[in-house]
């Protein structure tokens, strides 16, 4: 006999609270096995397949390409175990309700109990950890034997597969007397936060249990209300009032802050309002450091080697700079009122994609060459290019590398990236006139800015770290003090 289990959004890590569903991976009927992705979800921090922990089949799917759910609401629902018990003693193998085209059954457990355990969930959450189970090829059941597996199977989850539902009554619906018929704590949440009275539903699940399709569409019920309402009471204005005061045009887009954008807007709204920052600059001479990087890459025979980017070098130069003003890699800890000042640099250097500006950290950094990072940064580069960048490749920097010069810019003042302390920005090396050794010249200049966290630093400091910067930069020479 089936059983219809409910796989909920995961705990996906990093303290993420919601994902957006961008792509399903199976469709209603699909045959799913076990730990095979389902749907590809995009959180604040990543594009991340997640892979279903039951084998069976996929009964019904909540929310739409786009929709942003939070951890634990319901992605899916799987009939797991519906194989030979629905199909009968008597059914021949060419029968059309023959067993080529019934379910997979689950994983064997030792637990006899119910749940995950007994359903043969492996309980693993993102790919690549899973129980080695083989994917199995997406196939369609007949609905059919669809339907009489999800009736044959029993109520084991909040969220089941029914028949198309009734019409839910709000304002005719009778007051029902007694205990409300609803069991998942997700279906009555959803109803409080929209002023939902659960007692005037009509449920339309098994013995009129309440489930969350009731409440969607006791919602969508009020909200067309309200705007019909609306439409009636008001004329239509040419031209609406924006929350900020300015005018805004009825036409105007409005872009949803979620995803990346939306972690990128919290971040920047948290440092700036968290963060006394102040930002110092210099111009500096690279003519010496580009001839150094084409020496490098030039050289042949057992010299030879990777090339090595500009970037990596500048990332080898912050490296030593930490090393003498340790001020700099640290952190502020509100809550205890403490500077805390971390013993080894994770270098973060801004990266921008098409799924918006990310910041992938090269880890131990202060442990590296300037190949290794070279090597790091690139190899980070192209995931985040892919969109495979994990959460925990974009967590955990003590300090930012930004690398505005790119977009063709000389300048700027960073925003720190909350909660470092402190990000040198890097503008573009053009030649510019400049009086090298007594005389007019022309060399390879670059700005650079220095944004810091006034809690954790005085001037001199950020001015020493910056002016240390500058000098490695106008004589590269200086880093073989520290190699």
């Amino acid at each position: 006999m089936a059983q219809v289990l409910e796989f909920k959004l995961p705990d996906l890590g990093e303290g993420l609270t919601e994902a957006e569903i961008v792509r399903w991976l199976v469709e209603v009927g699909d045959v799913v096995a076990i730990d095979q992705p389902v749907v590809e979800v995009e959180t604040a921090k990543a594009m991340v397949e997640v892979p279903c922990p039951y084998g069976g089949v996929v009964t019904a799917r909540f929310g739409e390409e786009g929709t942003e759910l939070p951890v634990g609401a319901p992605l899916l629902t799987v009939a797991v175990g519906a194989a030979e018990g629905s199909s009968g003693s008597a059914a021949s193998p060419s029968s059309p309700s023959s067993a080529s085209s019934s379910l997979p059954s689950p994983s064997p457990s030792p637990s006899s109990g119910s749940g995950t355990e007994s359903s043969g969930g492996s309980g693993n959450v993102l790919v690549g950890y899973g129980t080695g189970a083989p994917a199995a090829r997406r196939r369609r059941i007949r609905p059919d034997r669809l339907d009489r597996a999800v009736a044959e199977a029993p109520v084991s989850v909040a969220l089941v597969v029914a028949a198309p539902v009734a019409e839910v009554l709000v304002a005719e619906a009778p007051v029902h007397e007694g205990p409300v018929p609803v069991v998942s704590p997700l279906v009555r949440r959803l109803a409080r936060q929209h002023d939902i009275d659960l007692r005037r539903l009509a449920g339309s699940g098994p013995d009129g249990l309440i489930l969350r399709a009731d409440v969607d569409r006791a919602i969508r019920t009020a909200e067309e209300t309200a705007a019909a309402t609306a439409r009636v009471q008001a004329p239509v204005a040419a031209v609406v009032a924006a929350p900020n005061g300015v005018a805004a045009a009825s036409d105007a887009e409005r872009i949803p802050l979620r995803g990346v954008r939306g972690a990128v807007a919290d971040k920047l709204s948290r440092s700036r309002t968290e963060i006394p920052d102040a930002t110092c600059w210099v111009d500096a001479d690279a003519t010496e450091l580009m001839a150094v990087r084409a020496a490098m890459n030039a050289a042949t025979g057992p010299s030879a080697g990777p090339k090595v980017s500009v970037l990596a070098l500048l990332a080898r130069i912050c490296t030593a700079a930490l090393a003498r003003f340790p001020e700099l890699n640290a952190t502020v800890d509100t809550a205890a009122r403490e500077i805390v000042r971390l013993p080894g640099v994770h270098l973060g250097f801004a990266a921008q994609t098409e799924r918006g500006l990310v910041v992938p950290v090269v880890r131990d950094a202060h442990t590296r060459n300037a190949e290794s990072i070279g090597a790091e940064i690139a190899r980070l580069t192209e995931l985040a290019r892919t969109g495979k960048l994990s959460p925990a490749q974009l967590t955990g920097g003590t300090f930012t590398l930004n690398n505005y010069g790119v977009f063709g810019v000389d300048g700027s003042t960073p925003i720190i990236n909350h909660p470092e302390a402190a990000m040198l920005g890097v503008g573009r090396i053009m030649p510019k006139p400049w009086v090298h050794q007594g005389e007019l010249a022309v060399r390879q200049v670059v700005q650079l800015s220095l944004t810091f966290d006034h809690r954790v630093c005085d001037g001199g400091t950020a001015g020493g770290f910056l002016r240390y910067v500058a000098d490695c930069v106008e004589q590269p020479a200086v880093l073989l003090r520290t190699l």
